[in-house]
């Protein structure tokens, strides 16, 4: 998808490595808003080829002090000024306006940090909506603090500790705000940006999935000749099930899906998957038992990254052996690889090749981002790679895929690899794994809890513990329940569930499962901890 065809106003962030930069972007969209988000040290041209209406400079955990600090580039206030561009700055977003521009920021007297209350000075730019003494809670997360304002700028706010907490220079149009409107422990923090798109930027929504869909499909009959073929990676996820239905609505028969069983899947997974393919969705897979070339190749690998890295390697070949079958069926070999690859995969992956991103930190290596080897043969098609995973289900439903396939919860494209903390071949921790996986979920279903968890799942680790099991001592595994719920994958709180329903899934594990003798619960948020494992 071109973002330059996308029907609406551009609302561009800065990314200069908060936590939160990537649920601005999110938060934007809810409001039928396109937003993207690029490096914050991006040069101006690119900056400026993107078209943006507004330009949000995003927090970060760097001090404008640090001689390596990031920042715009030369000519950016310039540009902005000139095109008649808003700016917002967001936490370290506002300190680099004002050092920029030629305030002064210094280390805070009293550093803010989580919630606290902000009191309006005046009613003007983002708070034009409210009345002189009205206050909010905010979240707040800041060292430095801005001392003295460049020219032309006011305090709109301040903290209750007397904190600049909101600036504006109306004429320049340029706007800052000390604290997090994007995170939900600012609850007014929607109500704020809603306000300054619409009423004060006079952004045009347009950003729907119809329109999407349109795209994609142009873009996608753009780029792939009448006479070439598609292979699809069908992982029996929403997202790549998406990815081949919107590619066949495309280039119909053209499309080739492929099915990989590399021996990480959950309990009857490859029978259950390929069915709903054939059934419900209509679509040709060729299934590939690579079960053996998977497993052998991730025996004594322990690093989740190098995991990552060498299930994505050995997917790419098994594509491209594929690739050559079909060249010799076909008389002409397929030149694309269709890829289930979301917004969030990108954004947590090693930055992809020209990416320019820098100052985001690397979080984990997503197999089809971050483990793509370099030589690969096959041109990549990413239809979904701009999206979050509810848009995603979003366009599914457009397209009629199943409503209960659209539902289910995300799966790793790594499999259990990623939920075996170690060596995924030592004993048999794939089958146990596979055992206590399913009887978890079955039962969430069956206490009707299934569509209100984003994303549950079991652990194998790699601990043992002493029991007594049968009037005899046990020295068994270990494995943890993980439920978490979550509008968009980036962040996530985990699921209480009542102590009856996990009193009955640990008594039914442990006398099910032979080898599990302790069920431990995980109860982090993201952040701090992602929702996978490793």
């Amino acid at each position: 998808m071109d973002p330059k065809a996308v029907k609406s106003d551009l609302v561009l962030i800065l990314d200069y490595g908060s936590q939160y930069t990537h649920l601005i972007t999110r938060r934007i969209r809810s409001l039928n808003i396109f937003s993207l988000c690029i490096s914050g040290t991006s040069s101006l041209e690119t900056i400026t080829s993107h078209n943006p209406k507004v330009v949000i400079l995003s927090g970060g955990p760097h001090s404008v002090h640090t001689v390596d600090s990031p920042t715009f580039p030369s000519g950016f206030v310039e540009w902005a000024q000139k095109g008649g561009i808003f700016v917002l700055g967001v936490c370290y977003g506002l300190q680099l306006i004002v050092q920029r521009l030629g305030g002064q920021v210094d280390v805070g007297q009293k550093q803010e940090y989580g919630r606290m209350e902000i009191e309006v000075e005046k009613n003007l730019g983002v708070f034009g909506n409210k009345k002189v003494g009205d206050k909010q809670v905010v979240w707040m997360s800041h060292g430095d603090e801005a001392v003295k304002l460049p020219y032309g700028f006011e305090v709109v706010a301040r903290s209750q500790q007397g904190a600049v907490a909101a600036v504006q220079n109306s004429e320049m149009r340029f706007f800052g705000l000390q604290y997090h409107p994007e995170v939900t422990h600012s609850p007014e923090g929607m109500d704020t940006l809603r306000y300054f798109l619409f009423d004060v930027c006079g952004v045009s929504p347009g950003w729907n999935m119809e329109n999407v869909l349109d795209e994609e499909i142009k873009a996608i009959n753009d780029t792939v000749g009448p006479e070439e073929h598609v292979i699809c990676a069908l992982s029996g996820g929403v997202d790549s099930t998406v990815a081949a239905t919107i590619v066949h609505k495309a280039i119909g028969d053209r499309l080739h899906c492929i099915f990989v069983d590399n021996g990480l899947l959950r309990y009857k997974e490859r029978e259950r998957v390929t069915e709903t393919f054939e059934s419900d969705l209509h679509l040709s897979v060729t299934c590939v038992d690579a079960s053996n070339e998977f497993l052998g190749k991730l025996k004594g690998v322990v690093d989740p990254e190098m995991k990552r890295k060498i299930i994505g390697k050995e997917f790419i070949s098994i594509f491209d052996a594929f690739a050559h079958k079909l060249e010799q069926k076909l008389g002409k070999k397929p030149a694309y690889l269709v890829q289930g690859t979301l917004y969030p995969d990108v954004i947590e992956s090693c930055p992809p090749p020209g990416s320019g991103r820098t100052h985001s930190r690397t979080i984990k290596s997503h197999h089809n981002v971050g483990g793509l080897p370099k030589d690969m043969k096959l041109k990549l098609i990413e239809p979904l790679k701009l999206l979050f995973k509810d848009e995603v289900r979003q366009l599914g439903r457009i397209l009629n895929v199943p409503d209960a396939f659209l539902k289910r919860h995300p799966f790793p494209g790594p499999g259990l690899a990623v939920r075996v903390l170690g060596d995924v071949t030592e004993g048999n921790a794939l089958d146990i794994l596979r055992q206590v996986d399913e009887i978890f979920i079955q039962s969430i279903k069956d206490a009707g809890l299934y569509d209100l968890i984003w994303q549950a799942f079991a652990v194998f680790l790699p601990v043992r513990s002493v029991g007594v099991q049968g009037d005899q001592r046990t020295h068994s595994h270990v494995v943890a329940l993980r439920a978490v719920t979550s509008q968009d994958g980036m962040t996530a709180d985990w699921y209480y569930f009542e102590h009856k329903f996990l009193d009955d899934v640990a008594r039914k594990i442990c006398n099910s499962v032979r080898g599990v003798n302790r069920v431990v619960q995980d109860i982090t948020s993201k952040p701090p901890s992602t929702i996978e494992w490793e």
